[in-house]
């Protein structure tokens, strides 16, 4: 963490200091907005952190509950969550009050007397190695409290805006906000009375039922696997040996349980198999008591037992796979005429079942993945033509994820002998997928070709930015790179090279002096020369022989309003780890862009200045 730059700081640094609209921000929800988001889900928190960070940028985000969430039904935090997390600085803390998921146990009908379950296997969670963080249970109220503590300490002072719901949105596509939307009080003296925003643009981050979604005509289509379960978080008494650790349990009736582990020591949730679901139930299985959960879950469990104590929330629900053509709203034949101006995320597009803990993980992508385009557009560093690349990357994603889980939920409702490939062989083989590290977009105005993908084998074009160790020259500090890339909007361009290649040092003076390098066409001229490209050099040598006198400006900018040199963006390889022999970077050296949201843009070498140069230029605007 950096700080001082701007002066000495005594208190919390990680309270910024108050800037742009964050300065005598109103309490009371403007007329006019830059950014109206609905919903207070993790997909809408995600998208009003990334943009608090922008101190120009007018953004609220309005709840139809008078207060914070106390007990979200999401649960589930995969490894790409947790790299997301860092990025907005809590990962560390949301780490240590979690449960953490290290193996998952499975049971099986017992082949000498079907009627009790025996433990059949065991899985170990990330047996590849695929992220340095790990895979945790925390409930989903604690995440959307360390998003509103990064708005509410950003330069915008963001905070939600609660008692609202939203009644009606009209896009009339006339003036500097074109998207009006009326408002309900749900709370406090004005509850029932309305209220008129303007927008620039609006994110519907208001669930399944969304009605953002409705006002723009998309609708979910899907199917419904007619297949019910009962959910419960509970406290309880029981011989049942693996209670503390997450289980996928098949009993010889037929019925099934997930359980998983909760934080704190002791809480704990199941999934809770309830059979097919007839055609004509209009809904009847929903009513099914919590009394009537735990008798299920106790048969499924014999031999053992489950005395339950206290029941925290639970609930019934029917598997559904739904997903909606588009994102936005623009329709087929306005795409390339007009740029979107309301825009879904999370349950609004896609609904499927909570059993591989994709939900909350993939809406929260969704909003890190508008959040930053957003901002570049409103803060005039990118063409609008940038926000149509959200749904064009996003829906292909959450196509996948219902593909994915109804394979998962129905070898879950599955008998064991019906089973062609055994669920813990599914799971471990299936790994990388729900972790959240298969998502790879396509080339488009953000993603180059894959031409010159040999010279970094390990940086996928595409795929997430995969941190490996390394050692900070200036303070001898071994250091994850990936955990300095901060949601703070700025491109990511790491150099790896050699530290006396002749074409690093060629590379660093164009970077520094050339007109139509992205730090002098794309940085503003008032803002530090690092405000948009963080631009970072990772040595071949160990630490000790790089000689800082030779090292290039490009890489030791001066930043803030005393000029002081930041000496954080100068690495050499951990001498355990070689980043270039794990990364398959190639020795000759290598360029690697990445974008805000920690997505790998590009790959090219050194020499291929005017291929880098021309990459920016599509999608942002000379300064």
């Amino acid at each position: 963490m950096q700080f001082h730059h701007h002066g000495y700081v005594s208190t919390d640094p990680r309270t910024q200091d108050a800037a742009g609209v964050g300065i005598d921000r109103p309490v009371e929800l403007p007329d006019k907005v830059d950014v109206l988001i609905v919903g207070t889900g993790p997909a809408g928190m995600i998208t009003a952190a990334q943009l608090s960070q922008f101190p120009g940028i007018t953004t609220r985000i309005v709840e139809r509950r008078g207060e914070r969430l106390a007990i979200g039904q999401a649960d589930g935090i995969q490894a790409r969550s947790v790299e997301t997390f860092q990025a907005f600085g809590f990962a560390e803390r949301i780490i240590a009050e979690a449960y953490r998921i290290t193996e998952m146990a499975f049971w099986k009908p017992d082949p000498t007397n079907p009627a009790n379950i025996i433990r059949t296997a065991r899985a170990i969670d990330d047996p590849t190695g695929i992220s340095e963080f790990p895979h945790l249970i925390v409930n989903q109220a604690r995440v959307l409290d360390y998003f509103a503590e990064v708005m509410a300490n950003s330069p915008t002072r963001m905070t939600p805006d609660f008692g609202y719901e939203m009644l009606n949105l009209t896009n009339t596509k006339e003036g500097n906000y074109p998207v009006t939307v009326t408002l309900r009080h749900t709370s406090g003296e004005l509850t029932g009375q309305e209220r008129t925003v303007h927008a620039k643009y609006v994110v519907g981050a208001d669930g399944a039922r969304s009605d953002v979604r409705d006002s723009i005509g998309c609708t979910l289509a899907g199917d419904q696997a007619f297949h019910a379960w009962g959910v419960m978080d509970v406290l309880a008494v029981t011989d049942f040996p693996d209670i503390r650790t997450k289980c996928a349990i098949q009993s010889g009736s037929g019925g099934s349980i997930l359980h998983i582990p909760r934080e704190g020591g002791y809480l704990f949730r199941m999934y809770v198999d309830l059979g097919e679901v007839a055609a004509d139930d209009n809904g009847a299985v929903r009513t099914t008591t919590i009394d009537e959960i735990i008798v299920k879950a106790n048969a499924i469990l014999h031999p053992y037992t489950l005395d339950v104590k206290n029941v925290a929330w639970h609930s019934v629900y029917e598997v559904a796979h739904r997903l909606t053509d588009r994102f936005d709203d623009l329709l087929p034949e306005e795409i390339g005429i007009r740029s979107p101006r309301v825009f879904i995320t999370g349950d609004a597009c896609h609904t499927h079942s909570a059993k591989a803990g994709q939900g909350m993980n993939v809406s929260m992508q969704d909003g890190f993945n508008l959040g930053w385009k957003l901002a570049y557009v409103l803060d005039g560093r990118s063409p609008e033509s940038l926000l149509s690349t959200y749904s064009a990357e996003r829906q292909v994603i959450a196509k996948n994820l219902i593909d994915f889980d109804k394979e998962w939920s129905s070898l879950m409702a599955a008998k064991p002998e019906d089973l062609k490939v055994p669920l813990e062989d599914f799971y471990t083989q299936t790994a990388e997928f729900p972790a959240g590290f298969m998502t790879q977009y396509p080339p488009s105005m953000l993603i180059g070709e894959a031409t010159h993908q040999s010279l970094a084998t390990g940086f996928p074009i595409g795929k997430r930015f995969k941190s490996a160790p390394v050692v900070r020259v200036g303070d001898a500090n071994p250091v994850q790179l990936g955990h300095h890339h901060r949601a703070d909007g700025r491109w990511r361009v790491y150099a790896f090279a050699d530290a006396s290649a002749e074409a690093l040092a060629t590379w660093a003076e164009w970077m520094r002096t050339a007109l139509d390098s992205p730090l002098r066409a794309h940085t503003p001229a008032d803002s530090d020369i690092d405000s948009v490209f963080d631009v970072k050099v990772v040595y071949q040598q160990p630490h000790t022989e790089v000689d800082f006198g030779q090292v290039d400006e490009a890489f030791l900018p001066k930043t803030g309003p005393f000029g002081l040199i930041d000496y954080e963006k100068v690495y050499a390889t951990d001498p355990d780890h070689d980043i270039f022999e794990h990364r398959g970077i190639s020795r000759a050296g290598v360029v690697v862009i990445v974008r805000p949201d920690q997505y790998v843009a590009n790959v090219l070498p050194l020499t291929a200045t005017a291929d880098l140069a021309a990459y920016f230029r599509q999608m942002l605007l000379v300064r």
